[in-house]
């Protein structure tokens, strides 16, 4: 992965989603530069899983994300990596850590033969994130913690410019929470890219956060985590909370 220079940016402009006759989100922009965790908090229903699904596209959505190099001034097409906030595994199914990553980057059936140079690859890239131990293992059979550090490492490679992550820490114990965001520290200040955090759990946010977004169909307040909790706009939504 290429080292952060501090000179990009990712500009989600204006979106807007309507369902039938409900407005969903009203004019959302955000701007998140690289080197930076913006955390979008809100209440159930305030659109947040719905401005991820826009910026992924998989929802119908006006508006446009961009990003943009601002040592050359010039939008360029956006590369997106995701974190999806759980996936379905069985205990124990028989695909391997290996398996799951080739597939996501070969263009041939990975069950044919284990290429070597594909396998020293993935390797070297879990490697960034501590989990080249679980190359082998069955996907099953990791932790939560382990099953996360996976899950970046295969949305990080190719380096995309910006991360979105959906309610990363769910269901992981604490030295795992600290673990996830040690590897988010470790992104935010080796490699070039933006990231996003949805979470619930206000406490992370403020304790991890360098800026917070708080969202409600559009965006409300946004600024550093002690800004937004000691808005009257955040307060109105979640009363009062320490930071």
């Amino acid at each position: 992965m290429d080292k952060a220079c501090g000179l990009h940016c990712t500009k989600i402009n204006n979106i807007s989603v309507t369902i039938g006759k409900d407005e969903i989100l009203k004019d959302v922009s955000i701007h998140v530069h690289c080197g930076q965790l913006t955390v979008i908090i809100g209440r159930n229903g305030a659109g947040k899983t719905t401005l991820l699904k826009a910026i992924l596209g998989e929802v119908k959505h006006t508006g446009d994300i961009s990003f943009v190099d601002k040592k050359d001034n010039l939008a360029k097409r956006i590369k997106i990596g995701y974190v999806p906030q759980s996936i379905n595994v069985e205990k124990h199914m028989p695909t391997t850590v290996y398996d799951m990553f080739a597939s996501c980057i070969c263009h041939v059936p990975v069950f044919l033969k284990k290429d070597k140079k594909i396998y020293e690859e993935i390797k070297e890239h879990l490697k960034i994130f501590g989990a080249d131990s679980l190359i082998d293992k069955s996907i099953g059979d990791l932790s939560g913690g382990e099953l996360q550090r996976v899950l970046i490492s295969i949305a990080t490679k190719p380096t995309p410019n910006l991360l979105i992550l959906d309610e990363p820490v769910s269901g992981i114990d604490k030295n795992g929470i600290n673990d996830f965001y040690q590897i988010i520290s470790k992104l935010k200040q080796e490699y070039d890219m933006s990231i996003i955090l949805v979470s619930h759990d206000l406490e992370l946010a403020g304790k991890y956060a360098d800026k917070v977004i708080l969202l409600d169909k559009e965006v409300i307040k946004e600024g550093t985590p002690k800004e937004v909790f000691n808005s009257l706009e955040f307060k109105k939504r979640f009363g009062t909370i320490a930071i």
